[in-house]
């Protein structure tokens, strides 16, 4: 994993890092990614990246109200 330049706006997470911003195993993510599940991703060659907003969305459509 190179070391991400501070001045360089992160515009796409890496599966490990999107893993850990949801708080899940590497597994579930793979799970709940496009096609199998509701999580897009972006394909660069063999690379597998995630879009912030996208998790983002996900978590929105996922949070359950308390107490329905």
């Amino acid at each position: 994993m190179a070391v991400a330049d501070p001045a360089v706006p992160q515009l796409a997470l890496e599966p490990r890092d999107a893993a850990a911003a949801l708080a899940v195993s590497l597994r579930t993510l793979w799970g709940l990614t496009a096609p199998r599940g509701p999580i897009p991703c972006v394909r660069v060659g063999r690379c597998v990246r995630y879009l912030p907003e996208d998790l983002r969305e996900f978590l929105a459509s996922a949070r359950q109200k308390v107490g329905a």
